[in-house]
């Protein structure tokens, strides 16, 4: 029996354009139909990157190329933008028509690289998977096709590089502030992070420094671990895995003092200093919103509501419960197709979200089905949603207060916005409380 799903929260596999797109100077070339590549950019989004968008070269395969094969035309489509593209590096997606087809995008991608062009290729056909998978998909192409080619020193460690897999740029609406933020804690704690996505990486010739890193560091509860282990299998590197996004104060400390022991590099006096002063500027502002939560405290959300990505969703739980005080809902929705080999792990991180208190976990892609759970469960106190722009009449049926997480992210721009770390807590506080105020009742 077929079963309609409601309001997605990511894209195909295809989706991984928005990856390529991320990277200083990479240029998507997408062999797939018309609209593929349009479609995705209209629900993720919110920025063309140097050549994104309406840039983005494409086949546009039609009827003659499924009936005659595409790879003539897919030759010269990259032919054309090596001609009209300034660009260091090139990514060839396929979209279903090619998988489907059997175009062999390898061989003509091949026929570039062994003239020395900087192109890669990787098979993202949208029914293979969706554009949380893809993203692994598209590290691994660039790691075996172009960074074993043309790395200067795949056998020269350097004490403190670091290789960051976090948010999947465009897929979390606010992944340029969260790695502005991760960069600089790194950086604060005396590590070289490779951020390898947005404006404050070093493009293309970071990647090249990717075999070098003395460890490398996942923040995601299953994004990028793929990733890891495939450096870790290369090149020998070790990897340090934090499960969900560290946001405000104990989380934020938490993470760094893990990372601080894990690398055999950092000077953990240094290390602490900046860990010590940071929370000292923290908890200093967030003493400043006593006066505001004892006059507002009957007008403030008492229970909150996650329908984000695991990732996300533990993060965002453990702050708002350990230094807010919101109180989760009886369930906390997870979107992100989690493979079934880390639910267990996501489900004991809600389990012991706090000394105290323990949530439920539901994995769902359905986002109407979702809604209607929550409209059934009827919240007798104030609650607050972190969600997408599809929850917007969700909000208002039941009354409750809406700050827009996860893409669609629809009704807010977002600029260099982000939540993690120290910083991207006290946004937090500021972004909640403001949607608060503006429906005070």
């Amino acid at each position: 029996m077929s079963k309609l799903i409601e309001q997605p929260r990511y894209s195909c596999a295809l989706g991984v354009q928005q990856t390529v797109i991320a990277i200083q100077r990479a240029v998507p070339i997408v062999h797939a139909g018309p609209g593929c590549s349009t479609k995705i950019h209209g629900l993720l989004g919110q920025g063309e990157g140097y050549a994104g968008g309406s840039t983005i070269p494409c086949t546009n395969s039609s009827e003659s190329e499924v009936v005659f094969g595409g790879e003539k035309k897919l030759k010269g489509v990259i032919d054309g933008a090596f001609k009209v593209i300034d660009a260091d590096l090139f990514v060839v997606l396929t979209g279903c028509t090619s998988d489907i087809v059997g175009d062999d995008v390898g061989q003509v991608t091949r026929e570039f690289q062994n003239l020395g062009k900087p192109i890669v290729f990787a098979e993202t056909g949208g029914f293979k998977s969706n554009n949380y998978v893809s993203h692994d998909h598209i590290i691994k192409a660039i790691v075996e096709q172009y960074v074993d080619r043309y790395a200067p020193a795949k056998g020269e460690v350097i004490p403190g590089l670091v290789n960051v897999f976090a948010s999947i740029p465009y897929q979390d609406p606010y992944w340029i502030g969260n790695l502005q933020e991760i960069k600089r804690l790194l950086t604060g704690i005396g590590l070289t992070p490779n951020i390898l996505f947005g404006p404050e990486s070093g493009g293309v010739s970071e990647w090249l420094t990717v075999p070098q890193a003395e460890f490398n560091i996942v923040i995601s509860a299953w994004p990028g671990l793929r990733s890891a282990k495939l450096l870790k299998w290369k090149y020998g590197t070790p990897f340090y895995h934090f499960p969900y996004l560290p946001v405000g104060g104990a989380e934020t400390s938490r993470f760094l003092r893990e990372v601080t022991a894990f690398g055999a590099s950092v000077d953990r006096e240094k290390a602490e200093k900046f860990i010590t002063d940071e929370e000292h500027k923290f908890y200093t502002h967030i003493e400043r919103t006593a006066d505001f939560m004892l006059e507002f405290r009957y007008g403030i959300p008492r229970v909150f509501y996650t329908i984000l990505d695991a990732t996300y969703a533990i993060g965002f739980s453990k702050y708002l419960l350990n230094e807010l005080g919101i109180i989760p809902a009886d369930v906390q929705y997870i979107i992100d197709d989690t493979p079934e080999q880390y639910r267990e792990g996501i489900r004991e991180q809600f389990r012991r979200v706090s000394d105290r208190r323990s949530a439920n976990v539901e994995f769902s892609v359905d986002g109407g089905e979702i809604q209607e759970k929550i409209r059934q469960s009827s919240p007798k106190q104030r609650a607050l949603i972190l969600g997408s722009g599809w929850e917007r009449d969700l909000a208002v049926d039941i009354g409750a207060d809406l700050l827009p997480i996860s893409v669609p992210i629809t009704y807010r721009l977002v600029l260099n916005c982000g939540y993690a770390g120290y910083n991207g807590g006290l946004r937090l506080i500021e972004d909640i409380y403001d949607r608060v105020l503006g429906t005070y009742r």
